[in-house]
């Protein structure tokens, strides 16, 4: 992504929001699945923020001076911060770390450099790790899966919610009933038709 968070203790977009994701295979459930930005918030939420008229919650983003804002415009002409302060700094710099620099593609820095906008999309490295659970613990005693379940039961069982069940609800529920547009999402829909972009179905 591009550079648009500082990092903790800064007053500049240096890093980019650096998502990370993960996935674990699950026999007779969805998986247990997360992906998540290094930033407080994703860029889009401090957009949504902003159509909406609404502040955004403090700790979230400096403006273009480097100080502290809760007006989403000055956000997004400033910078992002990331989560959990110095740990979520550390976060972003490493996966700027290895799926930039270490795989020889561009930091979120330098595909803003290069491209010059933020309009455009971003040039970005990627950097996937897949494991065979099984692999892993063969020769041990104890099916990985079987393990797992255990976990995630034990998770539920605290009345915690394990992450993007909410997600495949909703989508379960937009496949069963449609998904409902406002007026203005319909009218903006309209308007990217009308310059010739597709849906994609």
């Amino acid at each position: 992504s591009y550079a648009t968070v500082a990092p903790s203790g800064g007053t500049a977009a240096l890093l980019g929001t650096n998502p990370l994701a993960f996935g674990w295979p699950r026999r007779d459930s969805h998986p247990y699945v997360f992906d998540f930005a290094t930033s407080v918030a994703a860029r889009g939420e401090i957009e949504l923020h902003r159509r909406a008229g609404k502040p955004l919650p403090e700790g979230w983003a400096l403006d273009a001076d480097g100080q502290p804002t809760t007006d989403p415009a000055a956000a997004l002409a400033g910078a992002m911060l990331p989560f959990g302060g110095h740990k979520g700094s550390a976060i972003s710099t490493m996966i700027e770390l290895l799926a930039g620099v270490m795989i020889g593609d561009l930091t979120s820095q330098g595909a803003l450099d290069f491209l010059g906008t933020t309009t455009l999309a971003p040039q970005h490295g990627e950097l996937i790790l897949a494991f065979s659970p099984e692999r892993f613990a063969a020769g041990r005693p104890g099916d990985p899966f079987a393990r797992a379940e255990v976990l995630f039961e034990a998770i539920a069982g605290q009345g915690a919610r394990l992450p993007s069940q909410r997600r495949f609800k909703a989508r379960e529920g937009a496949l069963a009933n449609g998904v409902a547009l406002t007026a203005a999402e319909i009218e903006q829909l309209d308007r990217l038709e009308a310059q010739g972009l597709d849906a994609v179905a």
